[in-house]
């Protein structure tokens, strides 16, 4: 099945079991309102820069998602959603995870060592982690015991994006065309990236990432014209970094508040045009 076929959902002969049409689709990118785990609408070996951020479990109140499950639950669903995209991927396509470090929320658990000896155990290969400093410990309230050793809390301010791959880490496919320049290509080598996080309230979604971050992953490990894909859209920040990156993307999202969002941030931000509403 060609690049074509992949970006223009609606001419592939893989249709989706719960919709005939992708919520949006326009000037290569698309955006589908589906379920990961049982999405049948995007070609097996399609992709060549997955880059997300999932659910963290810590009870944030998305409109369709449940976030406070059992951590064994949590470790279950990322299993699944893990081999789902790896399926989904080129053999040399890369996977930009980020993931919280640790999480004390409803226990102490060492989320971003689970999360990785899981994704080795469906089939990703590990390559490197870059930590993503949000610059952000005034904003912290939990200490523990304060000033005393009898129960103090260590809290990094900090998060990860962990760089795996399928099956090879050279690309030798795709347009072979890079458009990141000298200081970035310095600067983002360094795996500690230094930027602020995103505001819930300008965005209007509770948990979202701010654009720099998938802008990096998308100029640093993929070619422009390569397929980027998000499997957990939210507000659609992951696609407005590939239209403006002249990157393909397509986005899966659950809820339909969340699509509408994504579509119109993408008409605002990106400037795809409301008239391509398929």
């Amino acid at each position: 099945m060609s690049d074509a076929q992949l970006v223009y959902l609606k001419e592939s002969k893989i249709k989706p079991k719960n919709a005939s049409k992708p919520y949006f689709s326009k000037k290569n990118i698309v955006i589908l309102n589906d379920n990961i785990l049982t999405i049948d609408s995007i070609p097996l070996s399609s992709l060549d820069l997955i880059i997300t951020s999932p659910p963290y479990n810590v009870d944030i109140n998305y409109n369709s998602h449940k976030d406070d499950i059992s951590y064994e639950e949590y470790l279950d669903f990322t299993a699944k959603w893990l081999k789902k995209c790896f399926d989904l991927a080129k053999d040399d396509c890369r996977f930009c995870l980020n993931i919280p470090l640790d999480k004390n929320k409803g226990g102490h658990h060492s989320v971003y060592s689970d999360i990785i000896n899981l994704a080795k155990k469906v089939g990703w290969k590990y390559h490197s982690t870059v930590v993503w400093n949000e610059q952000n410990m005034s904003k912290r309230t939990a200490w523990g015991s304060w000033l005393s050793a009898s129960a103090p809390h260590v809290i990094a301010p900090v998060e990860m994006i962990a760089v795996l791959y399928k099956d090879k880490w050279k690309k030798e496919g795709g347009s072979k065309k890079s458009d990141i320049n000298k200081d970035e290509f310095m600067a983002w080598t360094n795996g500690v990236w230094n930027f602020n996080g995103e505001s819930k309230k300008r965005i209007g979604h509770p948990a979202p990432f701010p654009i720099e971050l998938p802008r990096r992953c998308i100029k640093l490990f993929s070619f422009v014209g390569d397929v980027i894909f998000d499997p957990f859209l939210g507000s659609g920040t992951t696609l407005v970094a590939a239209a403006l990156t002249k990157r393909r993307g397509v986005g899966v999202e659950i809820d339909k508040t969340y699509c509408e969002l994504s579509k119109q941030r993408l008409i605002n931000e990106a400037k795809i045009t409301q008239s391509t509403l398929i």
